[in-house]
């Protein structure tokens, strides 16, 4: 059987002609049983079945109960006793997370404690801070940290950031990369008052500041997006803080004039494009409600005492609709012939998934 495969059956017919003995078959027996279980972990698809749901139902509970959650009561405890249990608590779900990520087929569940373990990052340097004598941003509140905005956050911020990224070292699970977005999304937040040097500031310098560092998340998750990763989706997240940061900040900056109201129309129909390029369905969703805020704008304000307006516009919603249709009978086509028209350089930028796409 040179060059075949072996099964247990063959296993069982050697240790019976003698070329096995018993402790050798039980070892390759539990050899082969963690090869095979690694293998179908490593190629199952993703899924969302009812114990997928809890699994990340429970993790998303643990994290909201231990930051925006927590009560009030909860941040009076003690600057010691808050110390002590993002300790325990990161302690624990290290442990726990490190103990089942050993399993191949359990590695949703570990690496989700894991990153509950990361989740206490910003508990640990609250606590340090205000054991030091250091009130971060004057609160005594550690539930202040996910309402209010302020530059004194940011050591929280970034200590999350840090250890997001460790654990991304020792546990690749996409799940992570949440926790490290949404740090940099808060980030996006309360880097207004430090770059800006006061607490008080407008809506147009929150804006401001917001839409450039969503930029920079965008830019970030599309350089993830360039290499095909085995462990799963890593930019995803990247993706939706990033956009929730930039087109936030662009929908929050206001425009007296018509065209900067249009080239918001615009920015938005090219986030639709790029959703379609990059194959992000996020890009889709907020490219189509700014989009739709434009058209509410134009309804509501441009032609609110124009009879004709609601004609033209659903005149316009027709021809977006034969567009898909088009689209649907002769994408495979259209998509080949834009591609040949694409230079190189601009298709192997790419994200890795697009590139391996089959047309249509």
């Amino acid at each position: 059987m040179a060059g075949g495969d072996f099964n247990l059956n063959d296993l069982d017919a050697a240790r019976d002609a003698g070329a096995l003995d018993d402790a050798t078959l039980e070892r390759l027996r539990l050899f082969l049983g963690a090869r095979r279980e690694a293998a179908q972990a490593q190629h199952k698809p993703p899924r969302l079945d009812f114990v997928h749901v809890l699994w990340y139902l429970g993790a998303l509970i643990v994290l909201g109960a231990m930051g925006l959650f927590s009560t009030t009561a909860f941040g009076l405890w003690g600057p010691k006793a808050l110390l002590a249990t993002a300790l325990v608590y990161a302690a624990l779900f290290l442990a726990a997370g490190s103990h089942l990520w050993r399993r191949p087929s359990l590695r949703t569940p570990a690496g989700l404690l894991v990153a509950c373990a990361v989740g206490m990052a910003p508990l640990f340097v609250f606590a340090l801070q205000s054991l030091y004598g250091y009130e971060p941003g004057a609160a005594q509140n550690y539930h202040d940290f996910f309402v209010w905005i302020r530059s004194s956050w940011l050591p929280m911020e970034l200590a999350t950031i840090a250890f997001g990224l460790l654990a991304l070292v020792f546990f690749p699970f996409p799940f992570l990369v949440m926790i490290i977005a949404f740090a940099l999304w808060y980030m996006s937040m309360d880097l207004t008052p430090w770059l800006y040097e006061k607490e008080r500031f407008s809506w147009d310098e929150r804006a401001r500041v917001s839409l450039w560092f969503g930029l920079a998340m965008l830019v970030t998750a599309w350089l993830v997006d360039l290499k095909r990763w085995k462990e799963g989706d890593f930019a995803f997240w990247l993706h939706l803080f990033g956009l929730l940061a930039f087109w936030g900040g662009l929908t929050w900056r206001h425009s007296d004039f018509e065209f900067g109201r249009a080239v918001y129309c615009l920015i938005n129909l090219g986030l639709i494009l790029l959703g379609v390029l990059l194959l992000r369905r996020a890009y889709l969703v907020f490219g189509g409600l700014g989009v739709t805020f434009y058209i509410s704008h134009l309804a509501y304000e441009v032609f609110k005492d124009s009879i004709l307006f609601p004609f033209a516009l659903s005149g316009v919603g027709l021809l977006v609709i034969g567009a898909g249709l088009l689209l649907y009978k002769h994408g495979d086509r259209l998509q080949q012939l834009l591609l040949r028209w694409t230079p190189p350089a601009l298709t192997r930028l790419r994200p890795a998934h697009a590139r391996e796409q089959p047309p249509g």
